[in-house]
Formats: C-alpha cells, structure tokens, sequence
C-alpha cells in the first residue's frame, strides 16, 4: 500500500468511530474524535460553534430543553480527499433521533475535515453538516 491509501485508510477509521460514537448517543467518545479547538457547522444551529466545549454546551442544551437522544446513524457515498496531513471527508448520512416531538429520520450531507497529529491519530478540526437535497434534485 502506498503512504496515500493508508492514511486514506486511516481517515475512513477514524470517521467510522466518530460516527459509530454519535450513533451511540455517546457524547464523550463523540467528541473526544474532535480536537478542542475544532469548529462545528450545523443547519439547526443559527451559529458557529467554536470549539469542543461550546459544542458540548448546545448538546446539553438540546437533552435539557427537548430531551434530544440519537437513537441512530449511518453513512454512505464517503470520499476521502488525503491532503498530506489533512483530510477531507463527505459523506451522506441518516440519523434518528428523539425528543419531545417524538422519532424523528434526518437526512443530511456531512463534510468533516481530519488532521494528522504528532501521535498519528487523525483527529476531526471541523465538522459541517446541511441538508441533503430532496428527491430529484
């Protein structure tokens, strides 16, 4: 294998416990695939959340205010762009929820930007998630 797929490789492993994490509804492991600083993108959220912390306020707020869980989630179509020690993710993804509204299926389109640190572990920087178009379009 070439230094290009491995990190390749690396990045989808990375994402897949992101993901396997956030479909757990377990918050702490979620995160901890982020780097503090990382910065946080939503279309439910009118504005940028800069950092893990603020990230993990929203959440919080979400669980006290509409008793939000995640029941749910699965990707599909992701791509990986390798750039060196960076890495850009998309990937189309299917979450179930709850809250006080009852069950709920989101469609989403998500990119997630990964980075290499000094340990190797590739570590998401920047998470941006938006609807995904309707049919036919």
């Amino acid at each position: 294998m070439t230094e290009h797929t491995d990190a390749d490789g690396e990045v989808r492993r990375a994402a897949a416990a992101l993901v396997a994490a956030f479909g757990r509804d377990d918050l702490e492991e979620y995160l901890g695939c982020f780097r503090e600083d990382a910065t946080f993108l939503f279309h439910t959220t009118g504005r940028l959340l800069t950092s893990r912390e603020e990230y993990r306020q929203e959440w919080s707020s979400w669980v006290r205010d509409d008793d939000f869980r995640v029941l749910g989630c699965e990707t599909s179509g992701t791509h990986v762009q390798v750039l060196g020690d960076t890495a850009v993710l998309t990937h189309a993804v299917r979450t179930t929820v709850s809250t006080r509204a009852g069950r709920e299926e989101l469609r989403e389109r998500e990119t997630i930007v990964f980075t290499r640190g000094p340990s190797g572990r590739w570590l998401a920087v920047h998470e941006h998630l938006s609807p995904a178009p309707g049919p036919g379009r």
